[in-house]
This record gives C-alpha cells, sequence and structure tokens, in this order.
C-alpha cells in the first residue's frame, strides 16, 4: 500500500467516528508540498462556513515559502479569526489522516491561541 492509499484508509476511519453540525462544526486541515488549505464545516448541510488557506490575498504577500510551519501558523490563526466573525467558537478537529505534528500541528495550536476551543 502507498502512502496516500494509508492515509486515505487514516481519514475514513476518523470521519466515521466525527462529524460537524451547526453548532459544533468540523475543521478539517489538508496540506500539499507548497500549501496548506483549512475548512470549517457543517456536514448535515453539507456548507463550508469557514476557510482559509496559504492562497489567500491577506496572507500570500506575507509568505516567503507556503509549505513550512510558520506559514501553517498564520492560516491557523486567520481560519480562527473568520470562524469567530462568524461566532463559530467550538469546532471538532479533523486531521484528515495526517499525523498530528508538523504543519497539522502549528494549524490546530494557532486556531486554539486565537479562541478557538477543541
Amino acid at each position: 500500500m502507498d502512502k496516500k492509499a494509508a492515509r486515505k484508509r487514516r481519514h475514513h476511519r476518523i470521519r466515521n467516528k466525527i462529524t460537524g453540525t451547526p453548532f459544533k462544526p468540523r475543521m478539517v486541515v489538508n496540506r500539499s508540498l507548497k500549501n496548506m488549505y483549512v475548512q470549517i464545516i457543517d456536514d448535515l448541510s453539507g456548507e463550508t462556513l469557514a476557510s482559509a488557506s496559504t492562497l489567500d490575498e491577506q496572507l500570500k504577500d506575507d509568505l516567503e515559502n507556503s509549505g513550512n510551519v510558520e506559514a501553517a501558523k498564520k492560516v491557523g490563526e486567520l481560519v480562527a479569526e473568520r470562524a469567530l466573525e462568524k461566532d463559530i467558537e467550538e469546532v471538532v478537529f479533523d486531521r484528515a489522516g495526517y499525523k498530528y505534528h508538523g504543519r497539522v500541528k502549528a494549524v490546530a495550536e494557532a486556531a486554539r491561541e486565537k479562541g478557538l476551543k477543541f
């Protein structure tokens, strides 16, 4: 089994246990080699309530490298600000099959520091 298939299996296993609701939406992290993407999703209605990525205009100019831990921290802060603007204070964290370290951990910790609870 290759790495991508193993991650997909882990993600499906995680998704069977967690669901985002309107009161406690799911915050899912996706990473590529060059960028980080974070969405806050209400799974019952299938809506994305807030999102941020290293490709956002607010962050794009400030970042030298968009695929590192510093960029991930800024994405975490930005998604937390956008969620709090929409009165979302509590979320369920979905690491999407990625290990909880490095960039994924940086996004989570930055969002917690800005005020999101999970």
